[in-house]
């Protein structure tokens, strides 16, 4: 039986499949059947999902599990605009994502409009990089858009492919090139005798951890470096459980909740040195803008690129590896105590308070409750909203990715795909997302996809009938009520609907009850938690 010779998208696929893919996500058209049959092919399991949007989300889920670039695949015109927006939260919240899009050819696009665009124009300001395959170039296009998604820091690179490239017929594949990576590269010098000084000489210290720490695998040398010279740290929500974040020197993530900034901003003013470390602050809110201070203190940045981002000004800027900076600082630097009036402990003790676990019923009692029930190694996610200011202050995370949610961008209906995403990823461990109820209602389409999959994670809508976070900004600036309340809709209903199961519940007996049934489900499960309007006040 003769082989059928190899397409250019198969050359594309195997590519990716080289570089560790495993899962494409991704609702097909005409111009990308091609590509979904050789992306499975390849071996690169193809996910037909309700909407591009969620489909990246999935995406994303994989990539945080399996490390590989994350894959959407959109079809021409409406179907690639569809993916606009986790796009754009993969290029915010540095996700590597190959955007795999089908185009027609260009002859074809010279007199034929209907759905023609120019995908690459759309996309530019929201990628790394745009290719357009070639037939010859298939494989040469797919490295490309790996290397640049993968390197610091990561983000989405758009491919788009023309119909008859992908069906073109490629002789035999040109050898993969080899490609190193680069060595991790640590300062020298008089800069970082300077900072070691710095270093050495500090009495009140204090760390903000960033994402750049996962992407260079340093939480060993973080962890040795912050206990060796008794440092406090707060993370970004993104990098929130690069340590267990019950370790003595945490306190907890930062950036988006002024009732924790009221405990925390404090505690950096006092600080002598403050490290920033894998730090991008795309994710804080701007009651961090200009939060540090170099002229009374020194600040120094370690990071995957220069600090052009005017958020803060540094006393020193090391562009560079993480883990091979701290261990250049730690080098014959002398220990000294440190925080000797006992503040960061006053501080945690503090948001200990602020964010209490013993209330009756309402969202922190659900988020209590919940972290109560759920074994140590549920992976949870966030959807943006009220919800998730309080859940990034309360769910504790004893491993980095533990708890997954748009950052950058910090877009609504996210955490119900991400869910799913993490389910494929991670057959055998606890799933649960935490939507608010506007949020689920934009993907509530995607439990069909729970559905058919055969998953089964848990999908927590705090139900309020409002959108908590805009109501509460609107009366703190005195407005009037418009435009952000709802009717209040019977979400256990709908997991009952697409086949999984249902609950709604009002206090935390009910709630309990209901995530100790889900966790033994053959279905996904919805569960409903009713609370009162108003409920976040004095809380976020």
């Amino acid at each position: 039986m003769t082989t059928p010779p190899l397409r250019a998208a198969d050359i594309l696929a195997q590519r990716l499949y080289q570089a560790g893919c495993r899962h494409a996500f991704g609702m097909p058209g005409g111009e990308v059947l091609t590509v979904v049959d050789a992306l499975e092919k390849a071996g690169i399991r193809f996910t037909l999902v309700k909407h591009e949007n969620a489909g990246g989300f999935m995406a994303e889920a994989v990539h945080h599990r399996d490390g590989a670039p994350a894959i959407l695949v959109a079809t021409v015109g409406p179907g690639a605009m569809n993916g606009v927006n986790v796009v754009a939260n993969a290029e915010q919240d540095r996700v590597p994502m190959i955007v795999l899009t089908g185009c027609v050819d260009a002859d074809e696009a010279l007199t034929y409009t209907h759905q023609v665009l120019d995908h690459r124009a759309v996309f530019a300001p929201i990628t790394k990089a745009t290719f357009q395959l070639t037939a010859a170039g298939a494989g040469i296009v797919a490295d490309k858009a790996v290397s640049i998604a993968t390197e610091p820091r990561c983000g989405p690179v758009l491919i788009d492919v023309p119909i008859s490239v992908a069906d073109a017929p490629v002789s035999a594949d040109i050898p993969r090139p080899v490609r190193p990576a680069a060595s991790p590269v640590a300062p020298s010098g008089a800069d970082a005798a300077r900072a070691r000084t710095a270093l050495a000489e500090a009495e009140r210290p204090v760390a903000i951890v960033g994402l750049d720490v996962l992407q260079d695998s340093s939480h060993t040398v973080l962890r040795a470096f912050l206990e060796q010279f008794g440092i406090p740290f707060v993370t970004t929500y993104k990098a929130k459980g690069v340590l267990p974040e019950d370790h003595p020197l945490c306190l907890g993530a930062a950036g988006l909740s002024p009732l924790a900034d009221t405990h925390l901003l404090p505690l950096v003013a006092r600080a002598d040195l403050i490290l920033c470390i894998g730090y991008d602050p795309i994710e804080m809110r701007t009651g961090w803008r200009n939060a540090v201070d170099p002229a009374r203190q020194t600040v120094i940045d370690i990071a995957a690129v220069p600090n052009t981002h005017y958020m803060h000004q540094a006393t020193l800027n090391f562009v560079g590896h993480t883990g091979e900076t701290l261990e250049m600082l730690a080098q014959n630097t002398a220990v000294r105590e440190t925080w000797a009036d006992g503040a960061p402990d006053k501080s945690r003790a503090a948001l200990a308070d602020a964010f209490p676990h013993g209330d009756d019923w309402g969202p922190a009692a659900v988020i209590a409750e919940t972290r109560a029930v759920m074994p140590d190694t549920t992976l949870a996610t966030a959807d943006s909203g009220a919800h998730r200011i309080l859940l990034s202050q309360m769910w504790r995370c004893s491993e980095p990715r533990g708890l997954i949610q748009s950052s950058g961008l910090c877009t609504m209906g996210c955490a119900v795909p991400m869910a799913i995403g993490l389910r494929i990823a991670e057959p055998d461990r606890p799933i649960i997302s935490f939507s608010g109820d506007a949020g689920f209602l934009m993907v509530a389409g995607e439990l069909a996809t729970a559905s058919e999959l055969g998953l089964t994670p848990i999908f927590l809508v705090f139900v309020d009938a409002s959108l908590a976070l805009i109501e509460l900004k609107q009366r703190q600036r005195q407005m009037q009520n418009q435009g952000v309340d709802f009717a209040r809709h019977d979400f256990a209903a709908m997991g009952r609907s697409f086949g999984g199961a249902g609950h709604t519940v009002r206090n935390r007996a009910e709630l309990r009850a209901a995530l100790q049934e889900a966790q033994s489900c053959k279905t996904f499960t919805v569960i409903a938690a009713e609370i009162e309007p108003g409920g976040y006040d004095g809380r976020i």
